[in-house]
């Protein structure tokens, strides 16, 4: 294992979404994570399509076994972190929430992360990326004018409210047990962290700068400088001239005279700047407007898809994807001493049993009596006790 992270020990209660994806990324750093999931013991080594379960070993458990709880607590000794996804109160029934684990080591970390947070009306309630943005209200500003909000993949609740903040916090609680020998819970919650990502927008509406009328504001596609724009060959190159001095390299671009033209921010001529700005952008295709713009700083790029963007020659040469054999992004962020690397790829779960526990000091004799003792199940799936 390669990374800054290396020496940190995680076990993670398998989940969906923002905990698998918050564990990869640990993983992809250098921590030794453990996945435990429900899965076969006895797994062939084969790969799987889940890329968020990379760079780690699954273990098979069965969390609703005495033997597999013991296993758990067992494992939690020696590790830094501990995170579950499930729903509150489950781990807790479980035999493996935080005072059951604080026992047993009371340094562990233990990272929660759930959609509205582990009390409330709605804290049992199920629910995706697309109900806590809209609850946080992140989901209302992203649209057109006139339009339904856009729900933005499950990039805002999942992966930014919800992962990002779940490593955030988990690390500098890390940081905070190596200093005092104390661990704690951290209760990482999609609606918090969605929430907080919208701090900059109350700081415009608190101005006056904002208004709740989607798409009229300067970065919701208001703005005819920061707007999408279809070429002729009905693909799109993306505008974020929003400084003075890279709005006049765009107008440059697009020949056109800012002496002809309304103020920059002239709110009331933004509509039909913006159908000027997209006659001329329909006049070619986005590969020739990449390249008048390529060496400039007019901030046009071209929209890419996502397997485009793995084949543009800007990405290739900085090696934003992993492309032998299957496509997956190289870990992020870059480190100049400890660089992190992709682990092996994402296995049956279950077939990392053996591997994993014998790092993590279960040898063989320890295996065959929790094996014996029913610590590992047969089921294949988790159920839905998931966030």
């Amino acid at each position: 294992m390669t990374g800054p992270l290396t020496g940190l020990k995680v076990l993670e209660l398998a989940g969906i979404g923002p905990g698998p994806y918050a564990c990869m990324l640990l993983a992809d750093l250098g921590a030794d994570v453990l996945r435990l999931e429900r899965g076969d013991v006895d797994a062939k080594d084969a790969f799987t399509w889940d890329l968020l379960a990379r760079s780690r070993s699954s273990v098979a458990v069965d969390l609703k076994s005495e033997a597999g709880r013991q296993l758990v607590l067992r494992l939690s000794e020696q590790a830094d972190v501990l995170i579950e996804g499930f729903r509150p109160g489950v781990a807790e029934r479980l035999g493996v929430g935080p005072q059951d684990i604080a026992v047993r080591n009371p340094r562990l970390v233990y990272g929660r992360i759930t959609g509205y947070g582990q009390e409330g009306r709605l804290a049992e309630r199920a629910g995706h990326d697309i109900n806590y943005i809209a609850m946080s209200g992140a989901l209302w500003p992203i649209g057109r004018v006139g339009e339904r909000p856009v729900p933005p993949l499950n990039l805002v609740g999942d992966f930014g409210g919800g992962s990002m903040f779940l490593l955030f916090g988990v690390l500098a609680a890390v940081l905070h047990a190596r200093e005092t020998g104390e661990g704690q819970v951290v209760d990482a919650a999609m609606v918090d962290g969605s929430a907080s990502m919208m701090t900059m927008t109350h700081a415009f509406e608190n101005l006056g700068y904002w208004t709740e009328e989607r798409g009229t504001n300067i970065l919701d596609s208001g703005a005819p400088f920061y707007e999408v724009y279809e070429t002729s060959d009905h693909r799109y190159v993306a505008v974020g001239a929003i400084e003075p001095q890279f709005y006049a390299e765009l107008l440059r671009g697009l020949s056109l005279a800012a002496s002809t033209l309304p103020p920059q921010m002239d709110r009331e001529s933004w509509p039909s700047l913006k159908e000027r700005f997209a006659a001329i952008f329909a006049t070619k295709t986005r590969d020739e407007w990449e390249e008048i713009f390529v060496d400039t700083d007019a901030c046009v790029t071209p929209v890419l898809s996502p397997r485009e963007a793995a084949e543009h020659p800007v990405n290739v040469a900085r090696g934003v994807f992993d492309v032998d054999g299957t496509v997956q992004p190289n870990p992020a962020p870059r480190f100049s001493k400890t660089p992190g690397a992709i682990g092996d790829p994402p296995g049956l779960a279950g077939s990392g049993t053996r591997a994993g526990l014998a790092r993590w000091g279960i040898g063989i004799d320890d295996f065959t009596v929790f094996r014996s003792a029913g610590a590992f199940g047969g089921s294949t799936t988790m159920g839905d006790e998931t966030a």
